[in-house]
């Protein structure tokens, strides 16, 4: 592959000098100085660079960059890049498993390996395959990009880190604004989704005969088995609300897609439950009974609070009428109830249970429930 031109950079002192000389980089190197910083992503900057440096000539099969991250989850990202293709695709690390080592295998699939630690422990690494073994002139090109990559990566590591950071006390659509910008007090977006909050029974008398520690483990794991199935449905979770859970499956097409959604996720954290209740059983616990309720309707998710501290809150007659509704499990011992609206959309088998009056909702709610609840 032909090389690409090189570049030329001028390095001056704080005034002109008669002394000034230009210094010739190679293009790789110069894109690195000057553009690298404003990649959109670690994904992209590993393709870039990968390409800018086999147009220079070093015979690239593929490259791997591995970041830390501070998530509760996930560990370390790796990228990997094909040259062969230009694709790029992910893998995790997750917190307290074995050393990351997809990068460093996955690059001795494709041929003799070259990896650089892009600056002091914990910071990225930067691996290259080769299409055959790297010359020693080569292998000091690619220690030299690296040096040149620690400025533009220790940016993109900063807002790596700042995204998953967000991601993990916000969710991802929060988070998505947050960075974006939307910090003004009372902007919002209207969201027409199928809304499920569900909630555990009896919180207030288990907290007080639990330990606070006995208490987290359960709320945890609670929480667990609600997150994942809303997530494994295409779901986000907006807010946990004490024992609570308020989460959305936003309609972007056919509104039944959404609502069938949310009916599977709702499934799916029953059997999670009666799976954490056998568990619990077989410690000595009591199980943890909950109720849960499922709406479509639209909801206003956006900046509320005071001037200097912010919260990404759901308003709205839709919020309050899941959560109303929610409050009617216990008097019809349900565990799961689902609104008229909600139900008008899915071709689901539902149970009626007739209409029913919601504190605070002036109209009566048509409430069905599933056919095994």
């Amino acid at each position: 592959m032909p090389g690409l031109p090189a570049v030329t950079a001028r390095v001056t002192g704080p005034g002109p000098s008669p002394h000034d000389r230009g210094m010739d980089l190679p293009a790789p190197l110069a894109w690195l100085v000057d553009e690298a910083g404003a990649s959109p992503g670690p994904d992209r900057f590993l393709a870039e660079l990968g390409g800018r440096l086999r147009a220079d000539g070093l015979p690239l099969a593929g490259g791997a960059l591995m970041l830390a991250v501070p998530h509760p989850i996930i560990a370390r990202r790796t990228w990997l890049w094909r040259a062969e293709t230009g694709a790029v695709i992910e893998a995790l690390g997750f917190a307290g498993g074995p050393l990351d080592q997809a990068g460093r295998d996955w690059l001795a699939g494709l041929g003799p390996v070259q990896e650089d630690a892009v600056g002091p422990a914990d910071s990225p690494v930067l691996g290259w395959a080769g299409i055959r073994p790297f010359s020693p002139a080569e292998a000091g090109r690619l220690r030299q990009a690296a040096r040149f990559a620690a400025a533009p990566l220790a940016a993109l590591a900063a807002r790596a880190a700042l995204a998953a950071l967000l991601e993990a006390y916000l969710g991802r659509r929060s988070a998505a604004r947050v960075q974006a910008g939307a910090l003004r007090r009372g902007t919002g977006e209207t969201i027409r989704a199928a809304l499920l909050y569900a909630d555990l029974r009896g919180f207030t008398a288990l907290s007080e005969a639990t330990e606070p520690a006995a208490m987290i483990a359960a709320l945890d794991a609670w929480f667990d088995r609600v997150a994942g199935a809303v997530h494994a449905f295409g779901g986000e979770v907006l807010k946990f609300i004490g024992d609570g859970v308020l989460a959305i499956f936003p309609v972007t097409g056919a509104p039944a897609e959404a609502c069938d959604a949310a009916l599977r996720a709702v499934s799916a954290a029953r059997a999670g439950m009666v799976h954490l209740d056998a568990v619990r059983q077989a410690q000595g616990l009591p199980p943890l009974p909950f109720g849960a309720a499922l709406h479509l309707g639209e909801m206003l998710w956006g900046n509320i609070g005071a001037a200097d501290r912010l919260d990404f809150t759901a308003i709205g007659p839709a919020v309050n009428l899941v959560s109303r509704l929610e409050g009617l499990c216990r008097p019809l011992d349900r565990p799961v109830l689902i609104s008229g609206a909600l139900a008008a959309e899915t071709a689901m088998p539902l149970v009626p249970l007739g209409e029913h009056a919601l504190r605070g909702i002036a109209a009566p709610c048509a409430v069905f429930t599933l056919p095994d609840a």
